[in-house]
């Protein structure tokens, strides 16, 4: 039997067609890793969990404090000598947590004190007064008098201080002389972490790797530059201190990624045409910038007046040149 041709009717051509199609755009590199560790520092705690962190670190103190007095007290009735022993590590114990405890709240205190100067400074160069200038100018000095790298700037200032005439002339010759070291130093750890940030989101392609990187690497940033500006911060207060950055950063929206932040780190199309992790690591390094130059800012005991702020564009460029073709 002859098979016959088959007439298939084709419905209308479409109008969409491969030469047709538009054009999908390249998904742009957000830096989740620093999108997540901003929301993560900057979120506040309910009261409710706070009520039950606290009752829970309250129980389990009470209840580590009297298995600690029955077990030292029945050591020492069964043997005196084992108990005595056992009473000394005790105290050694309670004496190192005093200590703990006393150092976080010196860092803490050193925190208020930069925090304070800052706004005296702010005050002395919003009024012009030069009195007050120049006791911000004693002060700072004061703060930075156990610095022998600073030697030659306090000198400076020490030879200078009754010469300004005006606020913005004493307090603008203490931060040359005494905060412009201090910021080049700070402007190294923050290209470091950076450097450290990116590297880490490009190549490491473990899960949650560009996370944790991020967490630990900003975490250590910032406590370096309290430590370079003299406001030395324990455990606690360097939480504090984090917490309070990342949160004006999340306030101001410093931490979304705009196209003025893409365009000056990418030289406006080369970030395109970058894998997406590498994008990704491009991203997160910026995203750590902004945080190291707002801790420079919160750490700073003088606003900038005679130095220049970092620009982040010139961060990042520094910090990555060699890694990826940031333009």
């Amino acid at each position: 039997m002859s098979k016959r041709p088959v007439l298939i009717e084709l419905d209308e051509p479409a109008e969409i067609t491969p030469a047709t199609a538009p054009v999908i755009a390249d998904e742009i590199p957000q830096g989740r890793a620093m999108q997540s560790v901003a929301a993560l520092a900057a979120r506040r705690p309910s009261r409710l969990a706070k009520f039950f962190w606290s009752a829970l670190v309250a129980l389990v103190s009470f209840v580590a404090s009297v298995a600690a007095w029955d077990f030292v007290t029945g050591l020492i009735e069964r043997s005196p000598v084992l108990g005595a022993i056992a009473l000394g590590l005790t105290g050694l114990f309670v004496f190192s947590l005093l200590l703990i405890a006393g150092k976080e709240w010196l860092a803490i205190g050193r925190l208020k004190k930069i925090d304070g100067l800052r706004k005296d400074a702010e005050a002395a160069l919003a009024t012009g007064d030069l009195k007050a200038s120049r006791a911000v100018s004693r002060r700072l000095l004061t703060l930075y008098a156990n610095r022998p790298e600073l030697e030659a700037g306090r000198a400076a200032v020490n030879a200078r201080n009754g010469d300004g005439f005006d606020a913005d002339a004493v307090l603008g010759e203490a931060e040359t002389q005494l905060l412009a070291p201090l910021d080049a130093l700070a402007r190294l750890e923050v290209e470091a972490a950076a450097r450290q940030v990116a590297t880490v989101t490009a190549i490491v392609p473990l899960a949650l790797a560009d996370l944790v990187a991020a967490l630990t690497s900003n975490l250590r940033m910032i406590r370096r530059i309290a430590e370079i500006y003299g406001g030395r911060s324990g455990t606690l207060g360097s939480w504090r201190l984090t917490r309070a950055v990342l949160t004006h950063l999340v306030a101001t929206g410093a931490v979304a990624v705009g196209d003025d932040l893409i365009g000056s780190i990418a030289g406006g199309g080369v970030l395109s045409k970058l894998s997406r992790r590498f994008g990704e690591g491009v991203i997160n390094g910026a995203l750590t910038a902004r945080v190291g130059v707002a801790a420079m800012d919160v750490c700073r005991p003088l606003p900038y007046s005679t130095q220049d702020r970092p620009s982040v564009t010139g961060l990042v460029r520094r910090a990555l040149t060699g890694l990826f073709p940031t333009g």
